[in-house]
């Protein structure tokens, strides 16, 4: 293992039955990074983060763990992680203190009430210590689940759909917590859906049925694509859309409001089937790098017709 990766696997798969749910995923997450795991609910994620983190073993592959074995030494990679679920699991009747002394025995923290304190006020829930995390709106449930995560100042934090379910302000603020973190040297697997968070990472993997479809920095993911876009804004844009739609050369056509994303891999078709538009005063064509969104739809497209 390079001692540039905190996650170095190859191979991994996991069945259940007849069902693939993982199928040889090879995964690098170099050290510090922000490493965003994409793909629609069934995909795998959650199947190949318990694995990583040594949850559930693999049937099949090899690789490490913060320089532990995944097959052989799951006890020791446990012992370093952070591992927030999706759904809130921490004890609704107990206080948000209550709760981080009981994690901080759970993995014998020493000086605990120093260290729950500090989780406390690096997560701005000094005021709340003695509310039941049961009374706890969505956000700050996501706050104590996370202090709960950090608690014992993992290397590695695990990350499984972690704003499910809160609002746009929360995930802004715990998006800055975990900009913090990855600051301060702690590496982050985050699995995620929204598209927006995904751009929040470093690097990005997207998988869909146990496969690994691209992996690569977030910067390079739209030119790796091979997918080229434009913008059209304009008031009148139901007949541009349907027209555009019945084309063979464009790929895609999403409606943003009072614009169209239009997007296809053939950049001079898709450039010919766009300019049939520049006469029209009322609209505005303007070429742009594909979104992060439209290089998942491509890749989502691709999967399925090849099913």
């Amino acid at each position: 293992m390079s001692e540039d990766l905190v996650i170095d696997v190859a191979g991994l798969t996991k069945r259940f039955g007849d069902l693939v749910a993982v199928d040889h995923l090879d995964m690098a997450v170099p050290k510090g990074s922000i490493y965003g795991f994409l793909g629609p609910n069934g995909s795998g994620k959650t199947t190949t983060i318990r694995m990583v983190c040594g949850l559930l073993k693999p049937d099949d592959g090899s690789g490490t763990c913060l320089g532990f074995d995944v097959l052989r030494e799951s006890d020791r990679i446990k012992a370093h992680v952070g591992y927030m679920t999706q759904r809130f699991s921490l004890y609704e009747d107990l206080t948000i203190r209550e709760n981080l002394e009981f994690m901080a025995r759970m993995y014998d923290v020493p000086k605990r009430a120093t260290r729950v304190d500090e989780a406390l006020e690096e997560l701005g829930l000094q005021s709340r210590g003695k509310q039941l995390a049961g009374t706890l709106s969505g956000g700050w449930k996501q706050r104590l689940a996370l202090a709960a995560a950090v608690l014992h100042k993992p290397k590695l934090l695990l990350l499984d759909e972690p704003t499910a379910g809160v609002d746009p302000k929360a995930r802004r603020d715990f998006w800055d917590s975990i900009r913090q973190l990855s600051a301060a040297g702690v590496t982050v697997l985050v699995s995620t859906h929204y598209m927006d968070e995904a751009v929040q990472c470093d690097y990005i993997a997207y998988i869909a049925y146990g496969k690994k479809l691209v992996d690569a920095p977030a910067a390079d993911i739209s030119a790796l694509s091979g997918l080229h876009t434009w913008r059209i804004e304009g008031t009148q844009l139901d007949d541009v859309a349907a027209t555009l739609k019945a084309r063979s050369d464009v790929e895609q056509v999403v409606r943003f409001g009072t614009a169209l994303h239009v997007s296809g891999t053939d950049a001079a078709a898709l450039e010919r089937a766009v300019q049939a538009f520049a006469g029209q005063a009322d609209l505005k064509l303007t070429e742009q790098p594909a979104s992060l969104e439209e290089v998942f739809i491509h890749l989502m497209d691709g999967k399925e017709g090849a099913k």
